[in-house]
């Protein structure tokens, strides 16, 4: 597998753009503004990088914030190119046209893609108006639990106001991607890393509805976050990215999730968050700290080698796909990169680290069962190519 970095500046390259028609894959991170200027029957930067590389499947999401090696882009886009000796690589999408279609989403995907040899799939949707849950419940069910899942919901910094995602030749609000690579020749290694801190006392989620949360402990869920937040209360959804809710299975208490909020109802005082959050879990606010959120991106790293390395000690990463949260970024402000910083300095020099803040974080759970929704992580899959 080889890697190469493209940006505006790269596409008036000749060296570059020779290179890149031999890319299979390409992974592109930007601001909404960016993607806005690629909009079909415009001539913008990913309009020439699709001509640079007419044979690559060309996928990515908006963000806030890209992530290009140990340094943060908020201006324009970042990409990689991708090519592979022996892993073959497809892709699928579907256009979500309501959420509640999110699960039959990912099932569609599941069957376009699934095959005995499918080793991992990078999920990319719309950050808004997706339940991002039951669409990774449908692609998990679809293709089963030895295939391993990453990715991550499209973002747009603070403003919760529009997504996309890139689709080949299309910049569209509602479409998800899936991207598949096949072959034994591909190792990954996945993980989740938080360091958030609970707080408070635990909660019931009494009344909720897909990924409207309405009542706590019989008490209408905005009321309680209102009482957290004091005079930040007039800045949410975004300062709720500060207060994150963990829940958990009551029959599976270790497999536990964070929840961002992604939108507010004031006259019905409801929460809406990026995933499903089923009625009668147990329910606690969390806070953080930049240092304890790079202990966790630190821990994030290390069980990611791990896992890639379970058969093999010494082998290296190529790829290192990160996904952080919004709400991780806005807490840490200037200590952002600390974060960033911490997965690099466990990487090998050769690693290329790569990836966005985005809504909602898709990887397996700890114990590495199935694939799920996290929010306030930072999710790091590991890529390699054994030739």
């Amino acid at each position: 597998m080889w890697t190469l970095r493209v940006n505006e500046a790269s596409l008036s390259d000749k060296v570059s753009v020779k290179t890149l028609s031999k890319a299979q894959l390409i992974l592109v991170f930007g601001t909404r503004r960016a993607f806005e200027e690629d909009l079909p029957g415009e001539e913008g930067h990913l309009s020439l990088l699709r001509k640079a590389a007419p044979q690559a499947i060309i996928t990515g999401t908006t963000t806030g914030t890209a992530i290009e090696g140990r340094s943060l882009n908020e201006a324009g886009w970042s990409g990689i190119a991708l090519s592979f000796e022996k892993v073959r690589i497809r892709h699928a999408s579907v256009k979500l046209q309501t959420k509640a279609q999110s699960y039959e989403a990912g099932k569609d995907l599941a069957k376009s893609l699934c095959a005995p040899d499918l080793r991992y799939i990078l999920l990319l949707s719309p950050g808004l108006d997706v339940d991002g849950s039951a669409l990774i419940d449908g692609v998990s069910e679809g293709v089963g639990e030895n295939v391993i899942i990453t990715g991550g919901l499209a973002g747009d910094g603070a403003a919760f106001e529009k997504t996309y995602v890139l689709n080949a030749d299309s910049v569209s609000s509602n479409d998800i991607v899936a991207v598949a690579l096949y072959g034994e020749a591909l190792r990954v290694g996945a993980a989740t890393g938080g360091g958030w801190k609970a707080f408070g006392p635990e909660r019931e989620v009494t009344s909720a509805v897909g990924t409207v949360l309405k009542t706590l402990d019989d008490g209408p869920a905005l009321d309680l976050y209102e009482t957290y937040l004091g005079e930040e209360a007039a800045q949410l959804p975004a300062s709720a990215l500060m207060f994150p809710l963990k829940i958990h299975d009551p029959d599976h208490p270790t497999r536990e999730v964070v929840r961002t909020v992604l939108s507010i109802d004031r006259s019905a005082k409801t929460l809406t968050f990026a995933g499903s959050i089923p009625q009668n879990w147990p329910a606690r606010l969390m806070r953080g700290q930049p240092d304890h959120l790079v202990s966790g991106a630190e821990a994030a790293i290390d069980r990611a080698l791990s896992h890639l390395r379970i058969h093999d000690p010494d082998l290296q990463p190529q790829l290192c796909l990160t996904v952080s949260c919004v709400g991780r970024r806005l807490l840490m402000g200037q200590r952002t990169l600390d974060e960033v910083e911490a997965v690099g300095q466990r990487l090998d020099a050769d690693t290329v680290q790569f990836g966005f803040y985005s809504y909602g974080e898709i990887a397996p759970y700890p114990d590495y069962s199935t694939a799920g929704l996290h929010n306030q992580t930072m999710c790091l899959t590991l890529l390699s190519e054994v030739v």
